[in-house]
């Protein structure tokens, strides 16, 4: 081989190989590729978790609307909320047919209850936090959102603080 030859397969190699790494980076940086658009986080997260009602578990429908789950919307703008699923570990699920005005909670209660903007129930005979679990927030389509854990290896306690 010449030693033109050599210079330009070396020009070649180095080329592709400088491309190659800057690709790397490119493929872990969060992007959706397809599209060239950030992979959005959803505004929607849970806050506050209270899964102890306080006082004494006597089944009744204000010791069950005394555990709740804060689904709030850190966003500007409102987020509909219709189908949206909230699920603890034994998959026991509370579906959402609400829009969520933008920087505003909903309490999600166990109990009986009328809905309003600011409280929905689960019209529920049961208590479904337990000492150990994990609530669930999943989208219209299914895809987890966020979730919150406690008891056992987690923070104990009976009321689960912002984050």
């Amino acid at each position: 081989m010449s030693r033109s030859a050599r210079r330009i397969t070396a020009t070649v190699l180095a080329s592709g190989a400088l491309l190659a790494a800057a690709a790397l980076p490119a493929t872990a940086d969060g992007r959706d590729h397809g599209h060239h658009r950030p992979a959005q986080r959803s505004a929607v997260v849970l806050g506050e978790i209270q899964y102890d009602s306080p006082g004494r578990d006597n089944g009744s429908n204000r010791s069950l609307n005394g555990e709740w789950v804060t689904v709030t919307n850190t966003g500007r703008h409102a987020v509909n909320l219709r189908g949206w699923t909230l699920t603890d570990e034994s998959r026991r699920s509370y579906t959402f047919d609400l829009r969520l005005a933008g920087r505003s909670s909903v309490r999600v209660h166990t109990g009986v209850g009328r809905d309003t903007r600011h409280d929905v129930y689960q019209d529920r005979r049961h208590y479904v936090w337990d000492s150990r679990d994990t609530a669930t927030l999943r989208d219209a389509r299914g895809h987890k959102v966020d979730s919150e854990s406690w008891g056992g290896r987690h923070r104990g306690g009976g009321h689960r603080g912002n984050r």
